[in-house]
């Protein structure tokens, strides 16, 4: 198998060919046929998550065919196609796993952090933590919706029902959001970097009531905000944008630290509140249930040894929609 890898926290990704991977008890191998590039990946490769085991392959936004099966494995065939999300498996033990809340899992494994990811020909992944996918899909317009897509629709379920919806930071996951908000009849207001016309051009492309710069405040008060930008400045700044009892949903899983701000700005019933990961569930409604259906994700295509360009062209805001690497 071919696969870019890092070798050391904040250093570049390197191509190697590596033995073929073979499925243990309740695992399957997939030829991967694209895999997206998440900001998450990101924080991984710069060493912004904790306890990164080196050598390591990124990516979790993973779609390939299953070509093996190990043993015990069923509900997956040869030759289906599948997804390979960021929750790789859940203890299942834990109180949250218990729960019915595995995002929470005291002993988690994550794709392309813990375990081996995305950016190579193939990978090996619990099978059951693996997400069917309809076999006349796009692999390459469906791999975003695999983080982009689940983590944006917790955080647009965890926003609740208001009508309007402020996105901070027009990436890949608020693009996707954008559409299904659009769907609900919500009204969605889109925050970027100052000055980026290009991404609140984007933005109102697909649908957005207005589009404008971060540290500005909407045309009306918000019911609720979702930050998928990694910056602790915005929280304060989305207080000030949501209306009493409105609330703040931070997506991302690092952000830089929050400043203080006056606690007039919380008041009134106002709340902050984090998402952390998904589950199967999340999955589940998404795919199976329809609320991705019809989704029309805007990819920029690198072939698998352009991962490095990939990952800068996202780092430094040159995308409108998401990347996607195809091996």
């Amino acid at each position: 198998m071919r696969a870019m890898v890092l070798g050391k926290v904040g250093g570049p990704l390197a191509l190697r060919t590596l033995p073929d991977p073979l499925p243990g008890d309740y695992e399957i191998r997939l030829r991967v046929e694209a895999c997206g590039v998440c900001r998450t990946d990101l924080h991984v490769i710069d060493g912004e998550l904790p306890n990164i085991v080196m050598p390591l392959i990124p990516g979790h936004e993973c779609v390939g065919l299953v070509e093996a099966l190990g043993p015990g494995v069923t509900g997956l065939k040869l030759g289906q196609r599948a997804g390979v999300p960021w929750l790789g498996g859940s203890c299942q033990r834990c109180e949250y796993c218990r729960d019915g809340r595995e995002n929470l899992c005291d002993m988690p494994e994550f794709t392309g952090y813990t375990r081996p990811g995305g950016f190579a020909s193939h990978i090996v992944a619990r099978a059951d933590y693996c997400v069917p996918l309809r076999h006349d899909a796009d692999p390459i317009a469906i791999a975003p919706l695999l983080c982009a897509g689940l983590i944006g629709w917790r955080c647009l379920v965890k926003a609740g029902p208001g009508k309007r919806i402020g996105l901070y930071g027009f990436g890949a996951a608020a693009h996707i959001v954008t559409q299904i908000a659009g769907r609900q009849q919500r009204r969605v207001y889109a925050f970027t970097r100052a000055g980026d016309v290009t991404a609140q051009v984007f933005a109102r492309s697909l649908g957005a009531a207005w589009a404008g710069s971060s540290d500005e405040l909407p045309p009306e008060p918000l019911d609720a905000a979702i930050l998928f930008a990694p910056v602790g400045d915005l929280v304060p700044q989305a207080l000030r944008a949501v209306k009493k009892g409105g609330r703040v949903v931070c997506g991302g899983i690092h952000m830089s630290d929050i400043p203080s701000f006056p606690y007039r700005w919380l008041w009134e019933e106002r709340e902050v509140v984090s998402v952390a990961n998904l589950t199967r569930a999340d999955a589940r409604d998404f795919f199976a249930a329809g609320a991705g259906r019809d989704i029309k994700t805007t990819t920029h295509v690198y072939p698998l040894e352009q991962a490095n360009q990939a990952l800068d062209d996202l780092r430094a805001g040159r995308l409108s929609g998401a990347a996607v690497l195809k091996p």
